[in-house]
C-alpha cells in the first residue's frame, strides 16, 4: 500500500488538501495529514479549524512514498518558511515523488526541484517555477513530479496521484465512486 504525507499550515486551502486526502483514502492508500504547527492544529485559508494526524516533527521520522503540497495563502508562504517541509520536498523529489497544487508548485520551483521539468501552477505564480517549462495545463505529470493549477483541478490531480501509485484501473474505479469521468 502506498503511503502519502500531505502538509497543512495555517492558511492552507482546505478543499485542495481534503479532496486529495479523501480520494487517496477511497483508493485504499495510506494518508497522513501533517501540521507544521506543534499542536497538530491549523486554521485554513477559509478559517476552518482542522486537526492533523501528525505534526512536522513526526513526519521527519516517517517513511512514505510521496509528499503533497497544497496551495492557499498564506499557507504556501508558511510552508515555504518551514525548513522541515523544504527538506522533505527536496528529499522526496530526489528519492520518491512530490505533488503540489495551486500555488504549491511555486515552493518546488523556489527549491530548484522543477529545473528541467514540465509543471503547472496557479496563474501569476509561473515566475516562481524556476527552471521549469510552464505548461498552463490543469494537471502536469513529469516523472515523479505531479503539479496542478488550482482547486478546480483537485479531483483530476488526486486521480493522477492514484494512477501513479495504484494504476489506471484503480484511478478509474475511484473516479467512479464519486461519479467523476476520468
Amino acid at each position: 500500500m502506498s503511503k502519502v504525507l500531505i502538509f497543512f499550515a495555517d492558511g492552507t486551502e482546505e478543499c485542495e488538501a481534503l479532496l486529495v486526502v479523501d480520494l487517496l483514502r477511497r483508493a485504499g492508500m495510506e494518508i497522513q495529514t501533517v501540521s507544521i504547527n506543534a499542536d497538530n492544529s491549523v486554521l485554513t485559508s477559509h478559517k476552518v479549524r482542522m486537526f492533523t494526524d501528525i505534526n512536522i516533527k513526526d513526519a521527519m521520522k516517517e517513511e512514505a512514498d510521496m509528499v503533497v503540497v497544497p496551495g492557499g495563502i498564506p499557507g504556501v508562504p508558511n510552508l515555504l518558511a518551514n525548513k522541515s517541509v523544504c527538506q522533505l520536498c527536496t528529499k522526496y523529489a530526489k528519492e520518491k515523488a512530490v505533488a503540489a497544487i495551486c500555488a504549491g508548485p511555486s515552493i518546488l520551483g523556489q527549491l530548484g526541484i522543477l529545473r528541467g521539468k514540465r509543471a503547472t501552477v496557479y496563474p501569476g505564480f509561473d515566475d516562481k517555477l524556476e527552471g521549469a517549462t510552464y505548461t498552463a495545463e490543469s494537471v502536469t505529470v513529469d516523472g515523479n513530479i505531479l503539479t496542478a493549477n488550482g482547486l478546480g483541478a483537485a479531483i483530476p490531480f488526486a486521480l493522477e496521484i492514484i494512477k501513479y501509485f495504484e494504476g489506471e484501473e484503480t484511478a478509474k474505479a475511484t473516479a467512479g465512486k464519486i461519479q467523476y469521468k476520468f
